[in-house]
């Protein structure tokens, strides 16, 4: 397998997770926050990955999410389910439950924590890729993985059978260029902060984009379409935005998926709640600032 075999590509949201007052699943608020992605020019969805707080999800949880999300894109879009462990053995459990549930393809982070070299990170991903059902989107996130898939093991990695994407999400244009360069004949290239950087990665060759804003606002999946028909002064207008509201996610006590959720909350949308601990609500001062912000931006009012 290689890129051909697949069709993945566009802006392709990483989704929330919602949880309901007693904690578990909420379901329709997941199906429903799908829905509306998807009617606002997303191509797929990335379940269960980071914004989706993968760490807190339990096997019944994981199950219900790859049912729903294949459920709420079926004849709509891609459905990407996040799979990665620190063991192969766990990864290709969730892996095969994602088959079972007719998930499109998976989301493997590098095994997390522990320091490791890239051969043992190579390791791991020719065990998962091995004994994949399906294909395998690699995700390079260091900041919160530790590990990082370089550029130079992005091109060892494109050898294995199964991996077919990668999303690079190392925040480091540097990075995501070399690993672009590297890679973009084999493996369908995301951007994952297209916030960030998103119109020069899509206009350089970028297949898509993963990014949580577009949770918030459709500007985020907007980008990906001006940038590809070449509409650059929407683009540059709506990346400038993007830049800011990243910003303000991550400033003056607030973090990204907390206030991701707050967000939702504060424009109606569905999908938002209380993150699950260890993550806490996004509430006082934090919570204000990041309203009176997204009214400065124009969103939402």
């Amino acid at each position: 397998m290689d890129r051909n075999s697949v069709n993945w590509a566009g802006p392709m949201p990483a989704v929330t997770t919602p949880f309901d007052a007693s904690g578990a699943v909420d379901r329709d608020g997941f199906t429903a926050n799908i829905s509306r992605l998807l009617d606002e020019g997303a191509t797929g969805v990335v379940a269960c990955g980071c914004t989706g707080e993968f760490w807190t999800l339990s096997a019944d949880d994981r199950r219900t999410l790859y049912t729903a999300t294949v459920e709420a894109t079926r004849g709509r879009g891609t459905a990407i389910v996040g799979v990665g462990c620190v063991s192969a053995a766990e990864t290709l459990a969730y892996a095969r439950m994602a088959a079972d549930a007719g998930a499109d393809g998976v989301l493997v982070l590098p095994p997390y924590f522990v320091k490791l070299t890239d051969d043992e990170i190579f390791a791991h991903f020719a065990t998962v890729s091995a004994g994949s059902p399906l294909p395998i989107m690699a995700y390079n996130i260091p900041g919160n993985a530790v590990n990082a898939i370089s550029p130079a093991l992005a091109d060892r990695l494109a050898a294995l059978d199964k991996i077919v994407a990668i999303k690079e999400s190392s925040g480091d244009w540097n990075n995501f260029y070399a690993t672009l360069i590297a890679v973009k004949d084999r493996l369908r290239v995301f951007c994952g902060p297209s916030s960030v950087f998103g119109v020069p990665a899509v206009t350089l060759g970028a297949d898509g984009t993963v990014d949580c804003f577009p949770n918030v606002w459709r500007g985020c999946t907007d980008l990906f379409h001006a940038a590809k028909a070449g509409r650059m002064e929407e683009a540059a207008a709506l990346q400038a935005t993007c830049r800011l509201l990243t910003d303000l996610f991550v400033t003056e006590g607030r973090t990204i998926y907390p206030a991701t959720k707050a967000a939702m909350d504060h424009l109606g949308f569905p999908g938002g709640g209380s993150p699950r601990p260890p993550l806490q609500p996004c509430v006082g001062e934090p919570l204000e600032g990041l309203k009176r912000g997204l009214a400065a931006l124009g969103i939402g009012s």
